[in-house]
């Protein structure tokens, strides 16, 4: 019995863990699909970058971890927004085709990318000794940076939410998310939010994939690898919200940790049947805002 608890115990933990981590990279995809309706399939590959930045700049520049991680958010939210102004502005009314056929594009061509300047091999995420230690906790022992994820993550979210529930930027956004034509109407400038939304979003995204690149393997193919977990999180959890996504990314980490737990053999199956069933139940998921 104690053993049993001891692993549903494990699973908890670390499946809560790593649905920390695909919230973080996924709810500025579900945010900016919903407001700005672009079907951004390359939104993993923010989350490559941030996880590339982190380990260059542990590994070659010996760069302190807390600020390797900020460099993550900074450097790949800037980086979005040059893309914003680029290219992403020429596709915002774009059919839904071609923006899937555009985003695809830009995940091959960073895929190309992150080959030639780092190879095909897996990056190693050199962590300072004070997160390779064990947390204590109730007599058990836990791996001190997977306690480091579920707690800055937690506080990460929690000023999220309160800056889209409290503050003017995420009044906007939320009435842009309900009624994009009225949000225009009352002299909401939506290219302005579009661009500082998307950034905080990529930002975000790269800040998941340099805090998650431990437990996510950062290598080019990442964003084909990782892209169907990102769209279950934003289908289950529903377009434009920021709880549903969060509730479905746990739901998703548990049950992925659990399956490759004691049923390995199934892989990542059970994940996809429960997905499907939350989609015929809910077809704009848990907490959707529109169609």
């Amino acid at each position: 019995m104690d053993s049993f608890f001891a692993a549903i115990v494990s699973v908890l933990f670390y499946g809560v863990a790593y649905g920390m981590v695909l919230y973080v990279i996924s709810v500025g995809l579900s945010i900016t699909m919903g407001m700005m309706g672009i079907a951004n399939l390359a939104h993993g590959v923010f989350a490559m970058c941030g996880g590339y930045i982190l380990v260059t700049a542990l590994a070659k520049y010996q760069i302190p971890f807390p600020i390797a991680l900020a460099l993550s958010f900074l450097i790949v939210a800037f980086f979005s927004v040059f893309l914003d102004r680029l290219l992403y502005k020429h596709i915002y009314d774009a059919p839904e085709l071609e923006q899937v056929l555009f985003s695809i594009a830009l995940i091959f061509i960073s895929i190309a990318l992150a080959r030639l300047i780092y190879g095909t091999l897996q990056q190693p995420v050199m962590l300072p000794e004070y997160l390779k230690d064990q947390f204590t906790f109730l007599g058990r022992d836990f791996p001190a940076y997977r306690v480091f994820i579920i707690v800055f993550s937690a506080v990460l979210i929690a000023a999220l939410w309160f800056g889209v529930e409290n503050t003017k930027w995420g009044a906007m956004v939320r009435a842009t998310v309900d009624n994009r034509a009225m949000a225009q109407s009352i002299g909401i400038n939506t290219k302005l939010l579009f661009s500082i939304t998307f950034a905080v979003g990529s930002g975000l995204a790269g800040m998941g994939g340099a805090l998650g690149a431990e437990i996510i393997a950062i290598q080019p193919t990442y964003p084909f690898e990782q892209l169907v977990f990102f769209l279950i999180v934003v289908s289950v959890g529903g377009l434009g919200s920021l709880k549903g996504p969060f509730f479905a990314a746990l739901l998703i980490g548990v049950l992925d940790t659990a399956c490759k737990y004691w049923i390995p053999e199934v892989g990542a199956f059970f994940i996809y049947i429960v997905t499907i069933g939350i989609l015929l139940w809910r077809p704009l998921g848990l907490m959707g805002k529109r169609a």
